[in-house]
């Protein structure tokens, strides 16, 4: 018998961005090799419970050919004799939604639609991490992997898996959206085995957002001053990017609008090269640096790099 991931997931449709997403959580080592099927011409399939890894190609397919949600759903649990044990939540680039809940799921199991989306999920500690979920996706803002990360975190702040927490994924598509706009596979990231994988996966995201993914270009930039530009100098400082004799030292409190200087940007810089982030010029990332820092979390390099996505997070994407 093949092992059943307890799992719970959402997928859904933006359709300011013509993209489709899956995002998944579950007690189950790399669940997003099975559950997620994404493809910004079709839509967005998740399929969990004794997962048919077919229902993604299969319901992708049939999405091409002109199925909406609900006949895609139907024709693919009609033709599986295991479907009582089977869970399915399908999203059509058309916007159409269904999902399929098999009566020999294990309790806690259900699905709940909205607009542009579906949750789902089974051996789940409560209903409301189905509500949970459904609540955050319509009431965050920002863009499609943003939302799908706090139905997440809403759907496992409310009870989530019965079993607890292993691995995490995030799939998203949208045309043209992948390395140098040869495919569709604007964020494909996954945390495969991690005692938190949910927040794993939001840190990644984030070092994946800040590296592959474009921004529109800001309309003026600030540059670091006072406490600000002391705490990221020292950072840069202690990952050795920035030789603080260079700088004046202890004595250069940085609390004037000069106290970022040059030896200070040139350690931006290769702050920049070293960690691909070629995406954004120096006077962007500084800009990031002194709106994002004080809501950025953790240490050294997590911390610049959580402060430049919460600084760039003003800008729209590209």
């Amino acid at each position: 018998m093949h092992p059943r991931p307890s799992t719970f997931s959402i997928a859904a449709r933006d359709p300011e961005t013509d993209a489709v997403g899956v995002a998944v959580q579950s007690k189950f080592v790399g669940v997003g090799a099975v559950v997620p099927f994404v493809s910004a011409d079709a839509g967005a399939i998740a399929t969990q419970s004794y997962a048919n890894v077919a229902y993604g190609p299969d319901g992708l397919g049939l999405l091409r050919e002109g199925r909406d949600a609900a006949a895609v759903v139907d024709e693919l649990t009609d033709a599986d004799d295991e479907a009582p044990s089977r869970q399915v939540g399908v999203v059509g680039a058309d916007g159409s939604v269904a999902a399929f809940t098999g009566d020999e799921c294990h309790d806690h199991a259900g699905d709940l639609q909205g607009e542009n989306y579906t949750v789902q999920g089974n051996i789940l500690e409560n209903a409301e991490t189905l509500t949970a979920m459904a609540e955050a996706f319509e009431e965050t803002a920002g863009g499609l992997p943003e939302r799908l990360i706090a139905a997440l975190h809403a759907g496992n702040e409310a009870g989530g898996d019965k079993r607890g927490e292993q691995s995490a994924a995030l799939y998203v598509a949208k045309p043209e959206g992948g390395y140098d706009g040869r495919n569709d596979r604007w964020v494909d990231v996954r945390v495969d085995d991690h005692d938190a994988p949910i927040d794993e996966l939001e840190r990644v995201f984030k070092l994946y957002d800040v590296t592959l993914l474009e921004r529109e270009a800001p309309d003026d930039t600030r540059e670091l001053t006072g406490e600000t530009a002391a705490a990221v100098a020292a950072a840069l400082a202690d990952l050795g990017f920035l030789d603080e004799a260079e700088t004046g030292g202890e004595a250069a409190a940085r609390d004037d609008p000069e106290s970022f200087g040059e030896a200070e940007r040139e350690a931006l810089e290769t702050f920049r090269g070293m960690n691909n982030f070629e995406n954004h010029p120096v006077p962007v990332l500084e800009d990031a640096l002194a709106r994002g820092w004080a809501d950025a979390e953790g240490e050294g390099e997590d911390r610049l790099v959580d402060a430049v996505w919460h600084g760039l997070s003003r800008l729209d994407r590209v």
